[in-house]
C-alpha cells in the first residue's frame, strides 16, 4: 500500500485492482473516523466502478482527496499519463443537478489554481450519477488553462469516459508522488477565509503562500502586541496598512475569533462601518455554522447561530451609539475597527449628532470619540485599525489623519504602533504622522504592513496597473498590464451585451461574476444600469446563479460602497461620464437634476477616483472594461463624455472585444 498525506487511500492502479475490495473499504472507514452504514455503501460502489473502469489502465489512483479551501474531499481522482481526472459519484442519483456540475467543476479548478503540481496538467473532471440515463462522451476543447468542462456519465458508461479522458493526455506524465506532496495554496475569498477563520479560530489554516504567509506574520504581530498591552497594563492603537485586497480585514476577525470569549478581559470586537460587508459576512457564517452542526446532528437555528456571531462582529454606528449614552467602559478591551480611514470627521459627526441624536453641541470627531470611549478603562486597551490607502469614498470621512490627530490632541498617553507604509501619500497621513511624532511615543513595525494581495491570485499586482492608471502614468501602467494580462485577463469593450458574453464565457463552476458601478453613474440606464435602485448585497454576494437577484444573473450593478472589502470572481466595470479622461487628465463630475457638472471641491474628487478605485480591484481572476458609445442625440451621454477614456484604456494595451 502506498500511502499520501492529503487522500485516505492511494495506490497505483494495478495494487488497487488486486486488491481485497473490503480493505479498501477498512482503510478508507479507518482514515476517515466514518463508519455509517450511508457512507460505507457509496464508498463499495465507487470501488467497485472504478475496480470494473481502471482493470487495464496504468497509472495511480486517490481516494477521498482533500481540497482545503473549499473544505472538502474529491471522491476519487485518477491520474494517468499527463492527465488529471477529478471524479465525483453521486451513487443512486437518477439527474445531473447544476450544483452536482459546479462541485465537479470547482474541484478541477481548485486543483488548476491552487496545487502547485496541477498548474500545467490537463484536467478532466468527470461527474457520476449512476442511475442517470447515458450522456454523451464528447470531450470539449479545453479553457486556456486546460481544464475541461465536466464529462457527465452514469454506472455503465463509466470505463469509456474514463478513457475518452484519459486519451486527452499531451502533456509530460505526472509522477504521482511529486503531485501529491506539491504545495498546496489557497487563496481564499474573504467570505471562505472568514468561514475558515470562524471554524477554526486561527489565521494559521490560510498560511500556504506568500500572501497567507504576510497575513499569518502580520496576525501574529498584532496578537502579541495585545497580549503585551494587557501584560503591561499599557493602553495602544495599531494602524495595520495593505494593499487592496492583501487581507487586513482577516487580521481583524483573526483577532476577533481568537478572543471572542465575553467572559475573557482580552474580549474582542470586530466593528466595521460597511454595512454590506457585515451583513454579507454574518449571513455567511451563520449559514456556514447551522450546516456544521446539523451535519454533527446537533440542532441548529440560523437565528440564534446568528445573534452569536452579532455578539463579535457588527456595525461600528451600535458601538459609537453606546459610547455616547453609557458612562462606563464598554466591555471589550480590545477593538477592531474596520476601514478606519473612513472614520468621520468632526463636522460630519457634529451634524449627525445635530440631526440624528438632537446632540446640538457635540465637538469630536469620530475617532476623538471611539478612542474616549476605551479610553474609560482605567488600566489597558487597544484599539486596531484597519486602514486601506485611496479607499475614502463618502463625504465627510476624516481619512487615517482624523485618527493621528486625536491621538496628538487628546490621547499622547497611548502607544502608537504604526506601519512604515502608512507615511506613503497613498495614505495621506504624513503630515499628522510628523506632527505627532514629536509628542507621542511612535513605534514603526513593518509587520504591520501587508504587501501582497490575497484577492487576485492570478496577478497580485492588479491594485498596482489600477494606481498607475488612475493616476496617469502611462507607461507604468502598461508595463504593469503586460506582466499580469496573461494571467489575469483584462478586456475592454464598448457593447454591455458583449461584456455579459465575456463574463458568462469565463464564469465556471460556482465562481461569481458581476456588473459594478460607481454611485454617481447616473447616465447608464439606457444600458439598463440603474444605480439608484438598491441591491441587497447578501443576495448578490450570496444567492445561487439562477436566482433574479445574484450577481451572476448579471442584471444588477452593485456600487462601491455594496463591494468594499468584498469580492467576485469576474467583473464588469461599468463606466460612466462621471470620471472622463481628457488631453490634461482626468476630469469629475456629477449628475444633477437634467445635466453634469464639473466636481470643483477636491475632497469630492478624491472620493470619485478612489470609488473607482475600489470597482477595478474587485475581480480576483479577471475583468472587462465597458465604456458606452454614446449618443450624439443625448446632451447627457455625448460621445465626447467616454471616447477619450476608451481611447486611453486601449492605449494602455487592454485588447477590445
Amino acid at each position: 500500500m502506498t500511502t499520501f498525506g492529503a487522500a485516505y487511500y492511494a495506490a497505483d492502479i494495478a495494487e488497487f485492482n488486486a486488491a481485497d475490495p473490503d480493505a479498501i473499504l477498512g482503510r478508507l472507514a479507518m482514515a476517515s473516523g466514518d463508519d455509517t452504514v450511508e457512507q460505507k455503501h457509496a464508498w463499495q460502489a465507487e470501488i467497485a466502478l472504478l475496480k470494473s473502469a481502471l482493470h487495464q489502465r496504468t497509472g495511480h489512483v486517490f481516494f477521498e482527496f482533500t481540497v482545503p479551501r473549499l473544505g472538502d474531499r474529491i471522491d476519487a481522482v485518477v491520474l494517468s499519463g499527463g492527465v488529471i481526472v477529478p471524479i465525483e459519484f453521486k451513487v443512486g442519483a437518477s439527474r445531473f443537478t447544476t450544483a452536482d456540475i459546479n462541485q465537479a467543476w470547482d474541484y478541477a479548478l481548485d486543483l488548476k489554481n491552487f496545487h502547485l503540481g496541477s498548474h500545467n496538467a490537463e484536467i478532466v473532471p468527470i461527474l457520476v450519477a449512476t442511475a442517470a440515463e447515458s450522456r454523451s462522451h464528447r470531450v470539449s476543447e479545453p479553457y486556456a488553462d486546460l481544464v475541461y468542462s465536466p464529462l457527465l456519465t452514469n454506472a455503465e458508461d463509466l470505463q469509456a469516459t474514463l478513457d475518452r479522458a484519459l486519451a486527452r493526455g499531451t502533456a509530460s506524465k505526472i509522477d504521482p508522488r511529486a503531485w501529491i506532496a506539491s504545495p498546496y495554496a489557497p487563496t481564499p475569498t474573504i467570505i471562505e477565509a472568514a468561514r475558515v477563520l470562524y471554524s477554526s479560530h486561527s489565521v494559521d489554516a490560510l498560511a500556504c503562500n506568500e500572501a497567507g504567509e504576510n497575513l499569518a506574520l502580520t496576525a501574529s504581530a498584532v496578537d502579541a502586541l495585545v497580549d503585551a498591552a494587557e501584560r503591561d497594563r499599557r493602553k495602544k492603537v495599531i494602524f495595520v496598512t495593505g494593499v487592496p485586497g492583501a487581507g487586513k480585514t482577516l487580521v481583524g476577525l483573526n483577532t476577533a475569533t481568537r478572543r471572542h470569549d465575553e467572559s475573557s478581559e482580552t474580549h474582542a470586537v470586530f466593528l466595521s462601518g460597511n454595512a454590506p460587508l457585515v451583513a454579507v459576512l454574518t449571513e455567511a457564517l451563520a449559514r456556514d455554522e447551522v450546516t456544521r452542526r446539523r451535519a454533527l446532528g446537533v440542532a441548529a437555528k440560523k437565528g440564534e447561530v446568528r445573534q452569536s456571531i452579532k455578539a463579535f462582529i457588527h456595525l461600528i454606528h451600535h458601538f459609537r451609539d453606546a459610547g455616547i449614552t453609557a458612562t462606563v467602559p464598554p466591555s471589550e478591551h480590545v477593538v477592531i475597527f474596520d476601514e478606519a480611514q473612513r472614520a468621520w470627521d468632526r463636522a460630519m459627526t457634529a451634524d449627525f449628532m445635530r440631526r440624528k441624536k438632537r446632540l446640538p453641541g457635540f465637538d469630536e470627531s469620530e475617532p476623538e470619540l471611539l478612542l474616549s470611549y476605551m479610553d474609560r478603562h482605567p488600566e489597558w486597551a487597544v484599539v486596531i485599525c484597519l486602514v486601506g490607502g485611496g479607499q475614502e469614498i463618502n463625504r465627510g470621512e476624516a481619512g487615517i489623519s482624523g485618527w493621528l490627530d486625536a491621538v496628538r490632541t487628546r490621547f499622547l498617553h497611548w502607544d502608537v504602533h504604526i506601519s512604515p507604509e502608512l507615511r506613503d501619500s497613498e495614505y495621506a497621513a504624513g503630515l499628522a504622522l510628523q506632527r505627532l511624532g514629536t509628542d507621542a511615543n511612535v513605534v514603526a513595525d513593518r509587520r504591520l504592513h501587508l504587501s501582497v494581495s490575497m484577492r487576485s491570485f492570478r496577478a497580485e499586482h492588479v491594485s498596482g496597473f489600477v494606481k498607475a492608471m488612475l493616476d496617469g502614468e502611462q507607461d507604468r501602467a502598461s508595463e504593469a498590464l503586460r506582466s499580469l494580462i496573461s494571467r489575469y485577463p483584462i478586456a475592454l469593450t464598448r457593447d454591455l451585451d458583449t461584456a455579459r458574453a465575456w463574463l458568462r464565457a469565463h464564469t465556471r463552476g460556482s465562481e461569481r461574476a458581476g456588473l459594478v458601478a460607481t454611485s454617481g453613474a447616473m447616465r447608464l440606464k439606457p444600458h439598463a444600469i440603474d444605480v439608484r435602485a438598491p441591491i441587497n448585497p447578501v443576495h448578490w454576494f450570496l444567492s445561487s446563479p439562477d436566482d433574479i437577484r445574484s450577481s451572476n444573473f448579471l442584471e444588477d450593478a452593485a456600487t462601491e460602497f455594496q463591494v468594499q472589502g468584498l469580492e467576485v470572481d469576474w467583473s464588469c466595470v461599468t463606466w460612466d461620464a462621471d470620471l472622463r479622461r481628457t488631453g490634461v487628465g482626468w476630469t469629475q463630475h456629477m449628475f444633477a437634476g437634467a445635466k453634469w457638472k464639473v466636481l470643483k471641491n477636491e475632497a469630492r474628487v478624491r472620493y470619485l477616483i478612489n470609488a473607482y478605485r475600489v470597482l477595478l480591484t474587485r475581480a480576483r481572476q479577471g475583468m472587462v472594461i465597458f465604456v458606452p458609445p454614446g449618443n450624439p442625440c443625448d446632451g447627457t451621454r455625448l460621445p465626447e463624455f467616454y471616447t477619450p477614456t476608451y481611447e486611453y484604456l486601449s492605449a494602455l494595451g487592454i485588447p477590445p472585444l
